[in-house]
């Protein structure tokens, strides 16, 4: 029987690694199937199934995961984004993570592509190589800490925690990872950018104002009416921002339908529900009975595997759905400690920083005309490092 189970789990990881290259959702779906056929009977599966399509706080946070989309596409298509950037008027250094740290708010498809012309436009005196490696890493800097990234929002519901427990817990290894962008990537760049046209207050701030407003209302629902559903919050505040990149977009429904075309936000609402499709099959199929048995440490788990996983699938959520449960199966828990995500979070993120895989930095590299050996021997060392750090604070906390 447990060769069975052990089976039913390897195809389903083959699953996600080999179908999250086209959909991730699907890849989701497709391993909460393999899984299931594996290890229980259909009714079983039936009212997993039931129970996760009809939870709400499920339901609202894969509406705002499917929201969030939208919201870069219409900032995209009205010229909001180029506006902001345009009103930045700051030093040279400053352009070249704040743009792509920007525009990494909102988890735009292509998103990386679009801020890579805004990067060699502020890029004088910066290497090709410099420019792809500062385009991925300040681009997904924010992952870390931005309340509303769809990586933490979920990874964090995963492990049983709110995303407020775990940002001050990552943010002294966000102040690193700032650290290290900086000394590795912007020390070539030098003086200040000047913007096209007069500066324009409000070119900067409304578009910034759409940008932050999610966060800061999220925070402020969740923190002073503590609704019952946690996601109560989260859906108010990004309904906030669509309507208003909607209202500043002038949009219309078939401007809005032209944009969802592009952005594909049914495809985000779908990964949220085959991933917690999959983690409930996941607790009830005695893998992770199994997987207690083996004596597997926290670190090697949480560290190693994370990152190995990051740089195979080019993805956070992936690696989350699978070492999380994981973790907390064979821990024996129900929620992961703080310290113990982080570790997990950011072994994983370093791991898909410099996946050869991940969709953001196959189109920089295409772009700034730079060949993947170069792009690693640039991402070499930070990396590197990170990862030590992460293994002495694992040695310490686990």
């Amino acid at each position: 029987m447990d060769a069975v189970i052990w089976s039913g789990f390897i195809l389903s990881i083959i699953a996600i690694l080999v179908i999250s290259k086209w959909h991730l959702g699907l890849s989701l779906f497709t391993a909460a199937l393999v899984l299931a056929l594996f290890t229980m009977g259909p009714r079983l599966f039936g009212t997993l199934g039931l129970e996760t399509f009809t939870n709400p706080g499920i339901v609202m946070m894969a509406m705002a995961v499917a929201l969030i989309p939208m919201i870069g596409g219409y900032m995209e298509t009205s010229g909001q984004m180029d506006s902001m950037v345009s009103n930045l008027r700051v030093n040279r250094k400053g352009f070249l993570a704040g743009v792509p740290a920007l525009l990494g708010m909102l988890p735009m498809p292509g998103g990386a592509l679009l801020s890579a012309p805004m990067v060699k436009r502020g890029g004088e005196g910066v290497s090709p190589e410099s420019m792809v490696a500062l385009n991925v890493w300040f681009r997904h800097a924010l992952y870390l800490v931005y309340p509303i990234s769809t990586a933490l929002i979920v990874s964090s519901y995963l492990a049983g925690l709110d995303v407020y427990e775990v940002i001050p817990v990552l943010f002294p290894f966000f102040l690193i990872v700032l650290g290290l962008g900086y000394w590795f990537f912007l020390r070539e760049a030098k003086g200040k950018i000047t913007g096209k046209g007069k500066f324009s207050w409000k070119g900067l701030m409304i578009p910034l104002m759409t940008l932050l407003a999610a966060p800061i209302i999220d925070f402020f629902i969740l923190k002073g009416l503590k609704p019952e559903i946690r996601e109560t919050a989260l859906i108010l505040a990004v309904l906030v921002s669509f309507t208003l990149a909607a209202y500043f977009a002038r949009t219309n429904i078939r401007k809005s339908w032209k944009v969802a075309k592009k952005m594909k936000p049914w495809n985000f609402g779908s990964i949220i529900f085959g991933m917690f499709l999959f983690l409930a099959i996941f607790q009830n199929s005695g893998v992770p009975e199994l997987i207690g048995g083996l004596g597997l440490s926290s670190l090697a788990l949480c560290v190693g595997v994370g990152f190995l996983l990051g740089v195979v699938t080019g993805r956070i959520q992936v690696p989350a759905s699978i070492i999380i449960p994981i973790y907390l199966g064979s821990a024996g828990v129900l929620v992961m400690n703080p310290w113990h995500f982080a570790i997990t979070y950011m072994s994983i993120f370093m791991g898909y920083v410099i996946s050869p895989v991940h969709p953001c930095i196959s189109v920089s590299l295409e772009y700034f005309k730079v060949d993947v050996k170069g792009f690693l021997r640039k991402m070499a060392v930070p990396s590197a490092i990170m990862m030590v750090i992460m293994i002495i604070v694992g040695l310490i906390v686990f």
